[in-house]
């Protein structure tokens, strides 16, 4: 009788892989495999890298992860004067199968001059926007934001008609009213000394935002408690995070404050629904993009024709909205006040530029002529802004291969960035 464990005829096994496997070691296969795995990540991590400045080796699997976790700006500094490109390995997201964990690291390229960064916005074919993964988690996969073709022309061409000279005017009324609000209060709670301010930039700016976006329709109490939530979700979209919605994890609460600001702004589009549907005129951003649907839909629509958006694709566009507004704006504004602090000079410039445009009376409500007329002050806030850029990092992927210098080409998949670029 044929031994069991001996190589037979009729065994699929060649004897020598018979042989071989036989005597495996299972620790010796798993170290083995582990090897291989931990090599061909460096030898991936050096095919990419080429000749571009960066660290020599990447860490195992993750890259940089743990710099991600918590970034200095010394450390996006020190890339961004390593050259004019530059890259770094970041731990990007893992996938669970029954049988394995595959990780995967985002091979990210960072251009560093005014040349590249103009190039990598201007090559749509080779490049498309990309955001975090866990944006896509928050603001959901069906936002306007990530939908392409047709989907995405038809919210283009209804939200046309929200930023016309004319729609601008109309939202002139509800921000200064913001404004007014902010400054008795900052005058009040400073009368005791100076206060860290950067804070209540950003409350106003939240405030600003969702007075424009829906008037009336929103209560104080709801613009605190939206304000409070959305700081939820600025936390949450981070470079890294677990890649799985863990309940009470910072994705998890941003997808609960997602829900309840979606909530109030279905309701203000109620509201709004409600008051252009009698003929009134629009007062903010939701009424004018209402007004314009109704429009449409009589045939007295100025424009193009837009199709009628849900009361839930209303609130997930003033959702991607607020998140468009939010931290750069406040981040400018913040520069902003600190450099004229700093420059009293140009402050008086810009003090004596308002009392021009308003006829001396500082308490004639702005509109768009008076607007126009602020040149000094827009040339001040460009200024800002060009010294100092709110956006560090503005990411892409490349959709294929994609020849941004004449001796490096970034491949399929990798992320050229545009950060911090010198002016």
């Amino acid at each position: 009788m044929a031994n069991a464990t001996q190589y037979t005829a009729s065994s699929p096994w060649h004897p020598f892989l018979w042989r071989f496997t036989a005597d495996l070691n299972p620790w010796t296969v798993i170290l083995t495999i582990l090897l291989v795995v931990l090599v061909w990540d460096q030898v991936r991590y050096q095919i990419k890298k080429q000749n571009l400045p960066g660290p020599r080796l990447t860490f195992p699997l993750i890259g940089a992860f743990f710099d991600s976790l918590n970034p200095t700006f010394n450390g996006y500094l020190s890339k961004w004067e390593s050259g004019p490109l530059s890259c770094v390995s970041v731990f990007h997201k893992y996938h669970l199968h029954p049988l394995r964990v595959i990780t995967r690291c985002r091979f990210v390229v960072l251009a560093s001059t005014n040349e590249l960064s103009r190039k990598i916005l201007n090559s749509p074919h080779f490049v498309e926007p990309c955001v975090v993964d866990a944006g896509r988690k928050i603001l959901k996969p069906t936002n306007w934001v990530f939908l392409d073709g047709k989907a995405h022309v038809d919210y283009r061409k209804g939200l046309n008609g929200l930023f016309t000279r004319k729609a601008l005017g109309i939202y002139l009324h509800q921000q200064e009213q913001v404004y007014d609000k902010a400054f008795k209060k900052w005058l009040e709670i400073s009368k005791d000394g100076a206060l860290p301010f950067a804070t209540h930039f950003r409350d106003v700016n939240v405030a600003t935002s969702l007075r424009t976006f829906c008037g009336s329709y929103i209560t104080d109490e709801a613009i605190d408690r939206i304000s409070e939530n959305y700081w939820k979700i600025t936390v949450a979209l981070e470079l890294v995070n677990i890649p799985i919605v863990l309940p009470y994890s910072k994705v998890w609460y941003a997808i609960q404050a997602r829900k309840e600001v979606c909530k109030r702004f279905e309701q203000a589009a109620q509201l709004s629904r409600s008051k252009m549907g009698k003929g009134e005129e629009p007062s903010c951003m939701m009424d004018r993009w209402i007004k314009d649907m109704i429009a449409s839909q009589k045939g007295t629509q100025e424009g193009p024709s837009i199709r009628d958006f849900s009361d839930e694709e209303i609130a997930g566009t003033f959702l991607s909205f607020l998140f468009a507004s939010q931290d750069a704006t406040s981040s400018a504004m913040t520069w902003m006040f600190q450099y004229l602090a700093d420059r009293p000079d140009v402050f008086e410039k810009i003090r004596q530029e308002q009392i021009a445009v308003r006829d001396g009376d500082l308490s004639k409500p702005v509109d768009m002529d008076m607007v126009e007329k602020m040149n000094y002050t827009r040339w001040m806030v460009k200024e800002v802004l060009r010294l100092r850029p709110p956006v560090l990092m503005v990411p892409y992927k490349a959709k294929k291969a994609f020849p941004v210098t004449s001796d490096y080409i970034v491949s399929k998949g990798i992320c050229p960035s545009s950060f911090g670029p010198k002016f």
